[in-house]
């Protein structure tokens, strides 16, 4: 049987797992139902994806079998409350805001309800995203495989503890802005040294991209791979080195601390 997927509002990460449910083919458009409070949101969902549009969250709610709610954190208990009393028993809430927990959901439906928590990523609209997702325990496994499978048709899923979700955030959801970062900054590096810049872009994100498979594909340890890059006395120890001396580690991991700290911050 396939289920109607709706989506109450319709920001870029939701149009990015749209677009992967869509051209995995694991989701047929007429499938997927979508409310967006812009009317240009509604229009460019309806063109590009061939979803169906509406601007009333309670039309979805009504008929959506596994609903997404794609709203930042602090609308959440608003649009709750304008469609529980529509949710059926049955009904998948999935959602994909950073410190929310399953336990607030359920609280803001003031009833049971089956709770996915999610935290996906933007790669997902190239088919690429990294998702975590836990479920409350009204949720069966048969509904979290369901859900999980959809998650895949744009990248990788991981289920993990709730405990851990807040987590997630700093590690996949929102370190692709850091990457995106590396990638400008040695762009520039590489215009500073005479390269054209889209040459210098290309260069630059394909060696992360190809980096990023070197880890996932031969599962050696990232340490590993980096002294393999470095030669005695070369020039990419000599990065290295300069790169320990600037704490490129430590403004990582500082950064991850700080991002979580603020995901916990949205969940109160």
């Amino acid at each position: 049987m396939i289920r109607k997927i709706g989506f109450i509002g319709c920001g870029k990460m939701a149009q990015a797992m749209i677009a992967g449910m869509i051209r995995s083919e694991m989701v047929p458009a007429a499938s997927i139902i979508v409310s967006s409070k812009t009317a240009a949101t509604r229009e460019k969902v309806a063109l590009q994806y061939g979803a169906k549009t509406v601007p009333s969250n309670k039309e979805v709610a009504q008929q959506a079998n596994i609903l997404f709610l794609g709203v930042t954190p602090n609308l959440h208990q608003e649009i709750i409350e304008e469609v529980r009393d529509l949710i059926a028993e049955d009904v998948i809430i999935v959602t994909i805001a950073a410190g929310l927990t399953t336990e607030d959901i359920s609280t803001m439906f003031n009833k049971n309800i089956k709770v996915v928590r999610t935290m996906p990523n933007t790669p997902s609209l190239v088919g690429e995203g990294m998702s975590a997702m836990c479920a409350n325990d009204r949720v069966t496994e048969e509904e979290l495989c369901e859900i999980k499978k959809l998650f895949g048709s744009f990248g990788e899923v991981e289920i993990i503890s709730e405990a851990l979700m807040d987590s997630i955030p700093s590690i996949s959801g929102s370190s692709p802005a850091y990457v995106y970062m590396m990638i400008e900054a040695m762009a520039d590096g590489g215009v500073k040294q005479g390269l054209k810049r889209d040459q210098a872009y290309r260069l630059a994100a394909q060696a992360v991209l190809g980096a990023a498979k070197m880890v996932l594909d031969t599962e050696l340890h990232p340490g590993t791979l980096k002294d393999q890059v470095c030669s005695p006395g070369g020039a990419t120890i000599a990065a290295v080195s300069r790169l320990e001396e600037e704490r490129f580690r430590g403004a990582i991991l500082s950064a991850m601390e700080s991002c979580t700290a603020k995901v916990k911050e949205l969940g109160k």
